[in-house]
């Protein structure tokens, strides 16, 4: 990471049934680089070098003297989860990224936020903002049960009571939230963010969909556990990117997108979202074949000729671009 902090896990709390907070200030003291809504670090894993995992910072961003992510336990993922809630403890010295953003809260008359277990992270950071800034907004919570929701606690007392609708299914999705039913009607100028799981997100995708939700009003953050795409089911692999114009060759790991490499080099591509779904970071495709992630390209198959950026990946080893 050239972007890396070093940074002291303060204080670690219990969220939920297998969920830990843990709250990081800068080793030295002082500032931490600041943040928006919606963005998240990448955090080197405690005794796996070359491991990094994502995690969406969920304090207000109007804090500058630390970092709070939270961390799900997954036993069947590879590791990352593991390590973190076995072997750091406060008091230690972790490594992290600067804060990037793929999730940006744009602007909007109103909001509509859907979370599924431990996508509320990114959900809550926005809940923040707009409860600070009195915005109109209503936040959507789907758990299997409220010890498995993360922040319950937080979120069912002022200031977000009001505005926070929990739904728990007790494992049954069909007795969970009403998706269609939700996003049937539209206030004008209103927006739509959702992170959670692969199920709720396809449900929330296809009922904005069949309901006629502008595509550019609709965003999906799509949370990994170890690796794993929760949009596409599909593991998250290496792979390169050539720059026809230069023959510039850059490695894409897995756990970074191919927007922020791009960017990390100096190759400078427009983006606006960076969640998928506005189309401002097409990119055409000289050679390869692209992994589509987006939700720009539902109604028009994008082929092996253009993707976006932000949020695609390759099924090749290699994607030339044009660019």
């Amino acid at each position: 990471m050239n972007d890396a902090l070093r940074v002291r896990v303060a204080r670690i709390a219990g969220e939920a049934e297998d969920v830990l907070s843990y709250e990081l200030v800068a080793e030295e003291g002082g500032a931490l680089p600041s943040f928006e809504p919606g963005a998240h670090v990448d955090v080197r894993v405690p005794g796996r070098e070359s491991v990094l995992r994502s995690y969406s910072l969920c304090n207000d961003a109007e804090e500058t003297h630390r970092y709070v992510i939270a961390v799900q336990r997954d036993a069947r993922g590879r590791g990352g989860s593991r390590a973190m809630h076995e072997h750091v403890r406060e008091g230690d010295v972790l490594v992290v990224s600067a804060p990037r953003n793929d999730f940006p809260l744009l602007f909007a008359r109103g909001y509509v936020l859907v979370a599924g277990g431990i996508g509320i992270t990114p959900l809550l950071s926005m809940a923040r903002q707009l409860q600070r800034t009195g915005a109109d907004y209503t936040l959507y919570y789907c758990a299997r049960a409220p010890e498995r929701a993360a922040f319950h606690e937080l979120l069912s007392t002022e200031p977000f009571a009001d505005r926070v609708r929990f739904h728990f299914d007790g494992g049954e999705p069909e007795k969970g939230l009403d998706v269609s039913g939700l996003l049937s009607t539209r206030k004008p100028g209103t927006r739509l963010y959702c992170c959670g799981p692969s199920g709720l997100m396809k449900a929330v995708r296809d009922a904005s969909a069949r309901h006629r939700w502008p595509w550019e009003k609709v965003h999906f953050e799509s949370f990994n556990a170890d690796g794993v795409s929760a949009a596409s089911g599909k593991e998250d692999r290496d792979f390169e990117v050539a720059i026809r114009s230069t023959g510039q060759v850059l490695s894409v790991p897995k756990d970074q997108s191919l927007l922020n490499v791009l960017r990390r080099n100096g190759v400078r591509v427009p983006s606006d979202c960076e969640a998928g779904t506005c189309g401002t970071c097409v990119t055409r495709v000289c050679e390869g074949q692209p992994e589509h992630r987006d939700s720009f390209f539902q109604q028009e198959p994008a082929g092996d000729e253009r993707m976006l950026v932000c949020v695609s990946r390759a099924r090749s080893k290699r994607l030339v671009l044009d660019l």
